[in-house]
């Protein structure tokens, strides 16, 4: 084996060194831009809130990403002052977390950086898998400025006093080499390398990537303040909020029509449009037929749960909405479909 000199990295590593030198042309964004990604408009405060409870829910994001939500508390609001919080089209309100432990699968993580943070054209990063290791994150990619450099970034994720994800490289690798090496020996930072002022809710602090879990998402607008962050398996947990007072804060609240429900979705207060209907004051619940596992929901496609379910009305105007998971609504639309076309 040949002797280690400090130019015994060889050949490969050298020409990393020059081109990273080369690609440092300035300070990052982080000098310039805090935390990346637009704020989240607030309704005033006037305006009259709806409360809503999740327990076991798997809300989309869109058609492949899902957010698990194991317990959700909090109210919504419609961003047009004086109109209600309409279902048809999730850009129009804001969902305010209380308190919260949400969770997004490794995979789920992967599409939503590539789909939604880094989903512009000219983004410095590309083809982004995240993964699991242990209690940390493994990101592996393309960074790309004026030519492609794969890195793999293993990562401790923690949650910074304003509440942003940071996810803190323990180890990097460039090209394959020890990139935390090669970076101290040119003096340079990964904020040095990245541009992030255009990717929603993402910006670079020396070497750690801060994440805004309220500016990452696609529609409906979340706000909330992230208080605890772990990885569980393949999820990545989030807590939102102090979730020692979920007891207090439930007893003081009206409970649902059926609080014995395992999985479900209840909105109180306020007004809400649905399709062509409308409830005043409201008080509403979504509960899943088959309990067995997370309650699919998808606000993109209610109206084919809404159709496959049932509803009942309580004694009190309350009302109880029975609906089957995503999938299975779509099954039965897809079989009632299929046989109207039968000859």
């Amino acid at each position: 084996m040949r002797g280690t000199t400090p130019h015994s990295l060889g050949r490969p590593v050298a020409a990393c060194a020059l081109l990273l030198a080369a690609l440092a042309t300035g300070p990052g964004d982080a000098r310039r831009h805090a935390h990346g990604g637009a704020p989240v408009p607030v309704p005033p405060a006037g305006d009259p809130a709806t409360r809503i409870e999740m327990r076991n829910v798997g809300f989309h994001l869109d058609d492949q990403i899902v957010l698990r939500v194991a317990r959700l508390d909090g109210t919504m609001q419609s961003r047009t002052p004086g109109t209600p919080i309409v279902f048809d089209d999730k850009k129009s309100f804001v969902i305010h977390i209380d308190r919260a432990q949400v969770a997004l699968s490794a995979r789920d993580l992967s599409l939503l950086l590539n789909r939604y943070v880094f989903g512009y054209r000219g983004a410095p990063l590309k083809d982004l898998r995240v993964r699991t290791q242990g209690a940390r994150l493994v990101q592996s990619g393309t960074l790309h400025k004026g030519v492609d450099i794969p890195f793999t970034i293993l990562a401790d994720p923690s949650v910074t006093p304003d509440g942003h994800i940071r996810l803190h490289p323990v180890r990097t690798t460039i090209f394959g080499v020890d990139g935390d090496r090669l970076m101290r020996a040119l003096g340079l930072q990964l904020q040095d390398l990245l541009d992030l002022s255009k990717a929603p809710g993402a910006s670079v602090h020396g070497n750690d990537i801060l994440l805004a879990p309220d500016s990452i998402l696609p529609p409906p607008a979340i706000t909330g303040h992230l208080t605890g962050i772990r990885v569980e398996g393949d999820q990545i947990v989030q807590t939102f909020g102090d979730s020692a007072s979920w007891h207090e804060v439930s007893t003081r609240r009206r409970a649902p029509p059926d609080p014995n429900a395992r999985n479900f979705m209840y909105y109180q207060g306020g007004t809400l449009r649905f399709g062509k209907l409308m409830m005043l004051d409201a008080d509403l619940q979504i509960i899943d037929q088959h309990p067995s596992d997370l309650f699919d929901f998808d606000i993109d496609h209610y109206l084919v749960q809404l159709v496959a379910g049932y509803s009942r009305t309580m004694p009190d105007g309350a009302l109880e909405v029975f609906m089957p998971d995503l999938r299975t609504a779509q099954r039965a639309f897809a079989e009632r479909h299929a046989s109207t076309e039968r000859p």
